[in-house]
């Protein structure tokens, strides 16, 4: 009797910053990756701790449970990506897009959010304790939270 066995495939770590690129489980901590596109990449699970990544484009990538924090993020693009139960403590999306994102669970303790873009973004059980939320446009895509708006949008 034959019997198949298929592992699942290990991500390469090693890879450069592209489109599409599975980073799965990886540590890319305190890396610049400023203004790469990683959009459509597998990052479930990767820790991007205190790495650069302002202007990076994260557009359609499965982020699912990978942690950003203390991560500089500002005018990074996230639209569209899965970011549920994501750690962005104390991560800087000033000027961040997070449209249609999948944000549920998400953690954003002590986050700066400052003119952020949240349109359409799905914010269910996410923790916003102590976030800046200042000039950022709310889910609805209308509101736009007052300055001064911490932990929740005013």
């Amino acid at each position: 009797m034959l019997l198949c066995v298929s592992a699942a495939r290990a991500a390469d770590c090693t890879l450069p910053a592209a489109p599409k690129v599975d980073w799965q489980r990886c540590y890319v901590d305190e890396r610049d990756l400023s203004g790469h596109d990683l959009s459509g990449a597998r990052l479930r699970e990767t820790s991007f701790q205190r790495a650069k990544l302002a202007g990076t484009t994260l557009t359609g990538s499965d982020s699912y449970r990978a942690r950003f924090i203390s991560a500089e993020m500002k005018g990074a693009r996230l639209d569209g990506g899965i970011f549920a139960e994501a750690d962005f403590t104390k991560a800087d999306l000033a000027g961040a897009s997070l449209k249609q994102t999948d944000l549920r669970r998400a953690r954003f303790f002590r986050a700066n959010l400052r003119g952020a873009d949240l349109t359409g973004a799905r914010l269910t059980g996410a923790d916003l304790l102590n976030a800046d939320l200042s000039g950022a446009r709310w889910t609805d895509g209308q509101r736009i939270c007052a300055e001064g708006s911490v932990g929740q949008c005013n």
